[in-house]
């Protein structure tokens, strides 16, 4: 019987250094980490997983963050082993092939440059609310231009721009928190206590059963996809290993917080079925303490998380394209570096389409982007999964050869590996049989088809030249 093939080490087929800015500090990866995640779905979109599993929201949000953290900890123990620009699709490709590597790249870069594009029109709806005389197709055309331009220029510009858009949304939470513990605890001015009564009234703290909490997960659960550039953009730090380990457990934890933290406030302060369909819980909260222009407030906050959302988006497609490139997997073209250290070419590749949504909004504006949404809506799901498929593979071979550079161990490997995957699975199943979420898992599925399919060739033409 012939002896199994070895499994090919780690640095084999390794890249030379990468010819990219190493100027982000330690404070820009903390805050691209934090702002990343923070955006219009959490400010706005939180009302509707409310609406589904009232106060048991809560629980909704610890399930769909525990298997973020679960899944930034797998990907946050490769990328300070091997900090790479392509981060998961170049672990993808060392731990199962180009096919997988190909595929991880792709399909984010897709899933990047379509909601970047969502990002745009979402903020320009808001501007042209603000000046109705400007058409919306002409805030996005400005947003775009805009963004382009900061990301051409030094990444350290893309690294400032997203640390005080970050900051923003952060201080914005922070003081909701406050804001809203001291109305609980009767603190603010004509304020009495609360107390438990909104938590266990109204249908208890389980209205919906279990069933609402599961529910309720698969409403908020893609809300934590955005942390994986964070691992992106490390390779261009100063300190890669170091940083991108910082980054990864101080954003989770924060984030978590946040999240779960603002969710406790809202159900406490007000009965979770007296919400509006459609509009802010924080702007509903505000205005029941008292908060002047309380929705005008949040509008301006969701409109730089936004513009926040659509940098790092902007700033990890191009990142990703421009690794593809290196790896072989996209035109050689794209390698082109400025003498700055930005991949000027993978930038205006990964802007096209936000272009392409101009028109887009100039012909349709409410009806395009709900199919495009529809076509990368369980993207982040797949992705996920080869993370931590890749990490199963990846760290029984940095443990024989680079036992040093496990500075970010997966926690109970290979355990809490396998439990992310099966709870990847288990959220995928429930979205074949939700009415709501079964488009997008089914147009999904036909886009992750399309890149595994030509993967695929390529793997077959390679091998039979």
């Amino acid at each position: 019987m012939r002896d199994p093939l070895p499994e090919p080490s780690v640095t084999e087929g390794a890249l030379p250094p990468e010819p990219l800015s190493h100027s982000l500090k330690q404070r820009h990866l903390t805050m691209l980490g934090l702002g990343g995640v923070i955006g219009a779905g959490l400010f706005v979109g939180s009302g509707a997983g409310i609406g589904i599993a009232g106060p048991a929201i809560i629980c909704s949000y610890l399930l769909a963050g525990a298997l973020a953290m679960l899944v930034m900890r797998a990907l946050g123990e490769m990328s300070a082993a091997m900090p790479a620009s392509g981060s998961f699709s170049v672990y993808a490709e060392k731990a199962l092939g180009r096919w997988a590597g190909f595929s991880a790249g792709w399909l984010y870069w897709f899933l990047l440059v379509v909601v970047l594009a969502v990002e745009a029109t979402g903020a320009a709806k808001i501007a042209h609310g603000w000046l109705p005389s400007v058409d919306q197709w002409v805030w996005v055309l400005a947003f775009m231009v805009v963004f382009t331009l900061t990301n051409l220029a030094a990444v350290r510009n893309f690294g400032e721009f997203e640390f005080w858009f970050a900051a923003l949304k952060v201080g914005a939470i922070v003081l909701f928190l406050i804001l809203g513990t001291l109305a609980v605890f009767g603190l603010l001015p004509d304020s009495e206590p609360v107390g438990l009564a909104n938590l266990s009234g109204h249908g208890g703290f389980f209205p919906q059963g279990m069933g609402g909490v599961v529910a309720g997960m698969l409403a908020v659960v893609f809300a934590f996809g955005g942390l994986e550039v964070v691992t992106i953009a490390a390779a261009e730090s100063d300190d890669p290993a170091r940083s991108v380990s910082r980054a990864v457990r101080s954003a989770v934890w924060r984030i978590l917080f946040f999240y779960v933290g603002s969710m406790l406030v809202i159900v406490t302060l007000l009965p979770w079925d007296s919400l509006e369909p459609g509009q802010s819980p924080y702007v509903a909260v505000l205005d029941s303490i008292g908060i002047p222009a309380a929705g005008q407030i949040m509008n301006i906050v969701v409109f730089v998380a936004l513009l926040s959302a659509l940098n790092a988006n902007l700033y990890g497609s191009s990142r990703m394209v421009f690794s593809l490139a290196e790896r072989g997997e996209a035109p050689k073209a794209l390698l082109k570096v400025s003498g700055g250290g930005v991949p000027r070419r993978a930038v205006l590749a990964s802007v096209v389409f936000g272009f392409v949504s101009v028109v887009l909004n100039l012909l349709w504006p409410d009806t395009v982007f709900l199919y495009m949404l529809n076509a990368v809506g369980a993207v982040l799901l797949f992705v996920w999964a080869l993370i931590a498929v890749s990490q199963l593979r990846l760290r029984p071979r940095l443990e024989r050869e680079m036992p040093e550079r496990l500075t970010l161990p997966m926690w109970a490997f290979p355990y809490l590996t396998w439990a992310a995957l099966l709870g990847m699975a288990a959220v995928l199943v429930l979205m074949l049989f939700d009415d709501s979420a079964r488009p997008q898992l089914l147009w999904s599925s036909g886009a992750a088809a399309v890149v595994l399919l030509v993967a695929g060739y390529r793997e077959v033409r390679a091998r039979w030249g």
